[in-house]
């Protein structure tokens, strides 16, 4: 949105198709029983995020107070309350990678991104997630970048991986 000289709000075009795709998504969902994740779902997908206002919006069209919207919203780890980066860095701190040295993994990611886990940089370039396994135990310690797996790691080795993804 941006404001035209004149005080009044001016959308743009990209905010219009998203509000047309949400209101498409409460169309295809109206009157259905258990919508409210399926809605979330496609309210993030849309979005890239749960904006307060989406959600209190989501609320009043299932009739659902803001409590059980923002309860919902909380419990699931698959919603975002805030934006996330275009690159979603993950790091596993399971059995087989701590035991090969996953935490220094974790520091050196933090200290390489800039963000400390859940967190997201300034400029949407990261997100830093800690995850408890990755699947990958053979290769540990291991991060996921997007989900593209880097395994058998070591600290000084970082830079270079995520410097892929500027």
């Amino acid at each position: 949105m941006s404001e035209c000289g004149c005080n009044q709000v001016v959308e743009d075009a990209e905010d219009l198709a998203k509000k047309e795709r949400l209101e498409s998504l409460f169309e295809q969902w109206r009157g259905a029983d258990g919508a409210l994740i399926p809605i979330l779902q496609g309210a993030q997908e849309i979005y890239g995020y749960l904006p307060k206002e989406i959600l209190l919006k989501i609320g009043r069209q299932l009739k659902l107070p803001a409590s059980r919207v923002f309860g919902v919203t909380t419990f699931y780890a698959q919603f975002h309350l805030h934006p996330r980066g275009r690159n979603i860095a993950r790091v596993c701190l399971g059995t087989a990678c701590h035991v090969r040295g996953g935490a220094e993994i974790f520091e050196r990611m933090k200290q390489e991104i800039g963000v400390n886990d859940g967190e997201t940089t300034p400029d949407l370039r990261y997100t830093l997630e800690t995850v408890a396994c990755l699947g990958c135990c053979g290769l540990s310690p291991v991060i996921m970048i997007n989900g593209e797996a880097y395994g058998r790691l070591v600290p000084d080795g970082l830079k270079e991986i995520v410097d892929q993804y500027q």
